[in-house]
């Protein structure tokens, strides 16, 4: 299983519109062909700070979803509600086994 495990500040004037943009990224992420997760946290500390959990079966599947319409719209609308950029750190997902 191929991970992401993504990092997002959001600037503080701009969090509803950026958890509204990624519930809709969300909701169609997960209809993709090979999507085990999408998870969207956002922390209790810091609502500006989001962590977004991204579990695919494979590494073509998870590369599909960066090509994906609904995450080209997603990346282009929030780019400017970001604090700094955005940090993706991939991981080997070992269990569950899929």
């Amino acid at each position: 299983m191929q991970v992401t495990i993504v990092h997002v500040h959001v600037k503080p004037d701009h969090i509803q519109d950026f958890i509204d943009a990624s519930q809709q990224n969300h909701l169609q992420s997960v209809q993709e062909p090979g999507n085990c997760r999408f998870d969207i946290l956002q922390s209790p500390a810091d609502p500006a700070y989001f962590v977004l959990y991204e579990a695919y079966t494979s590494a073509e599947a998870a590369a599909a979803h960066k090509q994906s319409p609904h995450y080209l719209t997603w990346r282009d609308t929030v780019a400017d509600w970001m604090a700094e950029p955005r940090q993706g750190v991939p991981f080997v997902g070992l269990y569950p086994e899929v």
